[in-house]
Formats: C-alpha cells, sequence, structure tokens
C-alpha cells in the first residue's frame, strides 16, 4: 500500500462538476493499493496515519499529530501510484490491485481513520475525479507499507 500524505488549510473533490467532499485543515491522502495488501496491512498504514506528527505545537514544531489539531481527511483512492515506468514511455498498471480488492481495503483505511475519532471525506471510487487543496508547509510525506 502507498499512500502519498499532503498537510493542508483546505481541499475538495469534485466529480461530475459536483462537490462530493471537502474538508479544512488537515490531510489529502492519495491512496494506492496492490495485490498483496491485506486487512492487516491497512490497518497499520491508518495507524500510522493516525499518529502522523506533522502539525506545528505552539512552538512551530511539527509535534501534532491531526487528532490534535482537530484535523480532517480527504481520502482519494488513486491505483496510480502503483504506475511501472521501467519499460517505455506508458507505465503499466499491473501491480495495481484488482477494484474488487482494492475497494474493500480502500472503504477499510477510511473505516480504521473514523474509529480513530478522525472525519474522513471522500471522492467516489474509480471516478474521474478532480482535487483542490492548498498544500500547507508544503509538507507531503509518502508512506510505503513495504518500507513499515
Amino acid at each position: 500500500m502507498r499512500v502519498v500524505i499532503q498537510r493542508v488549510k483546505c481541499a475538495s473533490v469534485t466529480i461530475d462538476n459536483q462537490i462530493h467532499g471537502e474538508i479544512d485543515n488537515g490531510f489529502v491522502l492519495l491512496v494506492g493499493i496492490t495485490e498483496t495488501d491485506t486487512f492487516d496491512v491497512v490497518e497499520k498504514v491508518a495507524n500510522k496515519i493516525a499518529g502522523l506528527r506533522v502539525f506545528d505545537d505552539g512552538d512551530g514544531k511539527m509535534n501534532l499529530n491531526i487528532h490534535q489539531i482537530s484535523g480532517k481527511i480527504l481520502s482519494i483512492s488513486q491505483f496510480t501510484l502503483y504506475g511501472d515506468c521501467k519499460k517505455g514511455n506508458r507505465p503499466s498498471f499491473t501491480k495495481a490491485a484488482h477494484p474488487d480488492i482494492a475497494k474493500p481495503l480502500y472503504e477499510h483505511l477510511n473505516a480504521v481513520l473514523v474509529n480513530h475519532e478522525i472525519p474522513v471525506a471522500t471522492g467516489i471510487f474509480g471516478a474521474e475525479m478532480a482535487i483542490d487543496l492548498i498544500n500547507d508547509g508544503p509538507v507531503t510525506i509518502i508512506l510505503d507499507s513495504e518500507q513499515l
């Protein structure tokens, strides 16, 4: 599982010219799921996201997690995080999990984050989406479950 985490001041996802989800202060998650991911892997990644201390404390140091700042999450499924560009110029997405596998794992990630009492807005799995955000910092972290 790969997750690109962007600390944001605000963000929204638009589908068919309608805002489907929006947040203020918090994270945008771009979530990629591979064929070998499991519910245990998803829970490990979700717990890492919930505890990630990248928000400023009173001294301006990144020392607070999303819960401590009453932050929110906009979670977006993104199979292209498993694009392989080793051969040629057109990425191969064979390592991305099939939607039948990926969708339940993506939904489980969001549920675990909600269980951490973090409000989670989402796009629609598999839909064409436009994401608007104001990156705060900028702070962008890449989590790969194989490195946790």
